[in-house]
C-alpha cells in the first residue's frame, strides 16, 4: 500500500491507498503511517491531519490477513524477556497503537466505507470522526476467537455510551452509519461526494484556531479526563498559564478588538 500524503492551507491529508484489500494495513503500511506522523507532528506548518481511505468502498478493515503472518518468536517468551514493542515481534498489534507517538495535532477520520477491526481501532484514536452515509462499523474479533489488541474495547467505552460499546464488542455485529451518528461514534455523516470537503472544511475551522491552544486542548482531554475535578482543573489552568503570555494569545485578544481575523505563528 502506498500511503498518499498532500498538505494544503495547514491541513495534510493522508489517504490509505490500496482499494483493492479494502484499504487493509501491513506491518509495512503501519511503520510507513507511523513515521508520516511522526514527522507531520513536527511540521510547522501542518495544523490539523485527516485520514481517509482510497475508493469509496472502505476506510480500512484492520489487517491484511494474507500478508500480516504471525511472528517466529512466541508472545510470551518474548514478553516474559521485558524488550519494548519491536515490529519483527509483536508486529500489527503494537504498531497499530499510536499512543507513543504523543501526537498532539489533532486528527480527522473521514470514514469513507467500512471501517472494521483494526480499522475502527485507528479511527478511534483519532479527535473527530465523520462519515460517508454509506460507512459502517464493527469490532468483528470475537468472531474468529480474538479480542481488539490495540485498544477497540477501551476506545469504544471512551467514545461511546457503555451498553452501545459492549454490545458492539461482545457480539462482534456491525452497524451502519445513521446508527454511529446516533450512539455518538461519529460527529456527523455526509453523502459521499461531499465527504472529503466537509472534512477539510471542519480542519480548516482547527487549523486557523491558535495551534498551541488546539494541542493544549488535546493534551487535555487525552490526559486528565480521568482525573478527579480538583486534578483536572488545575491541569487546564496550567495550560491556560503556559498560553497566557505567548504571541498568538495576544494576537487573538488583539484581532478581537480590532475585529479582524487572527495571524497564528504557533509561538
Amino acid at each position: 500500500m502506498a500511503i498518499e500524503a498532500r498538505h494544503a492551507q495547514g491541513v495534510a491529508t493522508l489517504t490509505l491507498c490500496a482499494p483493492e484489500s479494502l484499504n487493509a494495513l501491513t506491518i509495512a503500511d503501519l511503520l510507513a503511517l507511523r513515521q508520516l506522523l511522526r514527522t507531520l507532528q513536527d511540521d510547522d506548518a501542518v495544523r490539523c491531519v485527516v485520514l481517509t481511505g482510497a475508493g469509496t468502498r472502505s476506510f480500512c478493515t484492520g489487517a491484511d490477513l494474507k500478508r500480516t503472518l504471525p511472528p517466529a518468536e512466541p508472545f510470551a517468551r518474548g514478553t516474559l524477556r521485558g524488550r519494548g514493542a519491536d515490529a519483527e515481534r509483536d508486529g500489527y498489534t503494537r504498531l497499530l497503537d499510536l499512543s507513543d507517538l504523543e501526537l498532539w495535532k489533532p486528527m480527522i477520520a473521514a470514514i469513507n466505507g467500512y471501517c472494521l477491526g483494526g480499522g475502527l481501532e485507528l479511527a478511534m484514536q483519532c479527535d473527530l470522526r465523520v462519515a460517508s452515509e454509506r460507512a459502517s462499523f464493527g469490532l468483528p474479533e470475537v468472531k474468529v476467537a480474538s479480542v481488539p489488541a490495540a485498544g477497540g474495547v477501551q476506545q469504544l467505552l471512551r467514545a461511546i455510551p457503555s451498553a452501545h460499546a459492549m454490545k458492539l464488542a461482545l457480539t462482534g455485529d456491525r452497524i451502519d452509519a445513521a446508527a454511529a451518528l446516533r450512539i455518538g461514534l461519529v460527529s456527523d455523516l455526509f453523502a459521499p461526494e461531499n465527504l472529503l470537503p466537509e472534512a477539510h472544511a471542519i480542519a480548516l475551522r482547527i487549523a486557523a484556531n491558535g495551534p498551541l491552544a488546539v494541542q493544549a486542548v488535546k493534551r487535555l482531554a487525552l490526559e486528565t479526563a480521568h482525573l478527579a475535578p480538583r486534578d483536572f482543573i488545575a491541569q487546564a489552568n496550567l495550560q491556560w498559564g503556559l498560553l497566557r503570555d505567548s504571541r498568538d494569545r495576544i494576537e487573538g485578544r488583539q484581532a478581537f478588538a480590532d475585529k479582524r481575523p487572527p495571524q497564528y505563528f504557533g509561538v
